[in-house]
């Protein structure tokens, strides 16, 4: 299951709105041979247990099928995983979680069951509700999952009172994050950040460059110019800018002559968008993972909002000092009872600088 497990990370960020999963095909009177192997398709198809079949080919009869998700059960673009288990011939499945998606909810178990197939549930099934995260929410709170990114030196500054940030963190820690895009479906930033910056947004790893996310401008005023980088790139990489009913119609037309999906946003008290309708909004159009990588104003509504799901936070031996720029704005904290509350999960060694990454205490 454990390989299983690491196979199905191949599809994060690429994926969506599937989930990602893998299948490991095991003939134990084989002497435990594993026989095929396979994980969800870019694209989200084909599915693992399809793509295994497909490798083990007439080796697959009488395997024991591990697989990190319960097959589903439902007619799609493909058939039924679970139907094609059984059309294959398998004597055996261990499955890491069900599957609360409504097509399938333990109709795929029942039916390789139905079928005389011996299932076994929940072996590897904290890794694998950890894996697919971003995924579970969507189908269970109509949501992707959240992971605010940012770097900072040891007293909590993004840049210097002038602005300057470049480089806070080391070559190292930025390859980190560069892997972190890699394997998100998308990534937002604010248009401070986009008009201060004018970042690619992509992702720059040798190998990786065709996983860069797509990208997200949360722009109240539709100020990101139709010549930026972001604008002029737009028919490479998928671009959605988000800013308010009734946005100025040359500006709109300007940027989506490039290639820019504009959308607009339900309107929040603050006059900007509204963030869970934002978030919901993601999650009809299938999003399962977003990286925010965006300046403190942004950071700190999300923040209050509640809807920072995960950290990744990159640390550098340095001090700024106060008059510096802090990583999340203000958000209206009284009392320290009050403060959002993170459970660390690891930290690395990146270089010359950590990277810390929490989920939000429950």
């Amino acid at each position: 299951m454990l390989a299983a497990l690491s196979l199905a990370r191949r599809g994060l960020g690429i994926v969506w709105p599937n989930p990602a999963v893998g299948c490991v095909l095991v003939r134990r009177d084989l002497g435990h041979r594993v026989v095929g192997r396979g994980w969800t398709q870019p694209g989200g198809r084909p599915h693992a247990e399809t793509e295994a079949v497909h490798r083990a080919g007439g080796l697959a009869k009488g395997a024991t099928a591990y697989v990190t998700l319960e097959p589903c059960n439902h007619q799609g673009q493909t058939g039924p995983c679970a139907q094609a288990l059984i059309e294959t011939g398998i004597g055996a499945a261990v499955i890491a979680l069900e599957d609360p998606d409504p097509r399938v909810s333990g109709a795929g178990i029942k039916r390789l069951e139905d079928a005389g197939i011996k299932v076994s549930v929940g072996i590897c099934e904290d890794e694998a509700r950890t894996l697919n995260a971003g995924y579970l929410m969507r189908v269970t709170q109509g949501r992707p999952l959240i992971t605010l990114k940012t770097a900072t030196t040891l007293d909590g500054r993004v840049a210097t009172a002038k602005g300057q940030s470049k480089w806070i963190t080391g070559a190292p820690a930025r390859a980190f994050a560069h892997g972190l895009r890699a394997d998100h479906d998308a990534i937002m930033i604010g248009i401070g950040t986009a008009l201060a910056d004018e970042p690619a947004l992509t992702c720059q790893l040798p190998g990786l460059k065709d996983r860069s996310p797509l990208r997200i401008v949360a722009d109240s005023r539709l100020r990101l110019p139709a010549d930026s980088r972001l604008a002029k790139t737009a028919n490479q990489v998928t671009t959605w800018v988000v800013t308010t009913a009734g946005s100025a119609g040359a500006k709109r037309k300007a940027l989506e002559d490039k290639g820019v999906e504009v959308i607009e946003a339900e309107t929040g008290a603050d006059g900007r968008p509204d963030l869970d309708w934002l978030v919901a909004e993601f999650g009809r159009r299938g999003l399962t993972r977003v990286l925010v990588e965006s300046g403190g104003e942004l950071a700190a509504a999300l923040v209050k909002a509640d809807l920072i799901d995960r950290l990744a936070w990159f640390r550098s031996p340095k001090l700024i000092g106060s008059d510096g720029r802090g990583a999340i704005a203000a958000f209206g904290i009284d009392g320290i009872a009050e403060a959002p509350t993170f459970t660390r999960d690891s930290i690395f060694d990146a270089g010359a600088d950590v990277l810390e990454t929490y989920h939000r205490a429950t």
